[in-house]
């Protein structure tokens, strides 16, 4: 699971979530309201980030990638059919 692609993506969304949401917390100032309209888009940005995040952590707990098993081969498979 930890080389999943899932994983992967989850951990870095999880890791800009997390800086937009410290970064909406330290450094909300009037002239970012101004602009943004009173909205806190680095908030929701982190926190839908962190969202996606779980989603796709969730997904790769909830089906994993199943390697399949070599396919073994007996003596009657290996003669030929004649």
């Amino acid at each position: 699971m930890l080389f999943d692609i899932r994983t992967i993506i989850g951990a870095l969304l999880g890791c800009y979530g997390i800086i937009l949401v410290i970064t909406s917390l330290v450094q909300d100032t009037a002239a970012q309201s101004v602009k943004t309209g009173g909205l806190d888009v680095n908030l929701w940005a982190g926190l839908g980030m962190g969202g996606a995040a779980v989603l796709f952590i969730g997904w790769a707990w909830l089906r994993p990638v199943r390697v399949p098993e070599p396919h073994e081969q007996t003596v009657e498979d290996s003669t030929p059919d004649t």
